[in-house]
């Protein structure tokens, strides 16, 4: 049975990390928050105090998780929430990369090379970003909340595939740490009903 009123889909970005401080691209590396990052998670879970999830999912990765648990959800971990897989380039800062590659560089446009340590591109973080849209659907059309708590880039690309724009347009979607994002419908269409918004006390 599909419900009048469709629910709201909730994207949380994990907290602060040193990484996610100095810039460097973090994609499988296993990091956990600052104590900046936990406070921040914890106002996002006092944000987010009044609403129940009939789907909670989370990246396996401790920033994630964690993060999850400070919001006041038990997720279910789904590895294609995991952050976009940055082969080489992991650990680095974009001039970092632009020195390496002596030019110009753009994540979303250029995706990471194949090589020795290959990465992903946006359309293979797309096929996994629909996934876990098809996955959320269901529970949305029966007017019931979800919650996805993962990171910067591969909720970025969520956040395009919702709306039908093309993968390398999750470069529009800027995502701080911590930060709560709503999905909605409008008409029976994809809508973002808040991007980006950043919680305070």
């Amino acid at each position: 049975m599909t419900s009048e009123r469709p629910g709201e889909l909730v994207l949380v970005r994990h907290g602060e990390t040193e990484w996610s401080k100095s810039g460097q691209h973090t994609g499988r590396t296993d990091i956990p928050l600052t104590e900046n990052g936990v406070e921040q998670a914890e106002r996002a879970g006092r944000f987010l105090a009044d609403r129940t999830f009939a789907l909670a999912l989370s990246s396996p990765l401790q920033r994630a998780r964690d993060t999850a648990g400070l919001v006041g959800v038990d997720p279910e971990l789904d590895e294609d929430l995991l952050e976009w897989d940055y082969g080489a380039y992991e650990g680095l800062t974009t001039p970092q990369i632009k020195v390496l590659r002596h030019g110009p560089w753009d994540l979303w446009t250029d995706g990471v090379p194949a090589g020795e340590t290959p990465g992903e591109n946006a359309a293979e973080v797309r096929v996994r970003v629909e996934r876990i849209l098809n996955r959320a659907r269901p529970v949305l059309a029966e007017g019931q909340d979800a919650i996805v708590v993962a990171h910067g880039h591969v909720l970025r690309a969520l956040g395009a595939a919702w709306i039908r724009l093309a993968p390398q347009d999750g470069a529009v979607l800027k995502l701080g740490t911590a930060s709560v994002s709503i999905l909605g419908y409008e008409h029976g269409r994809p809508v973002i009903d808040a991007w980006n918004i950043q919680p305070r006390d």
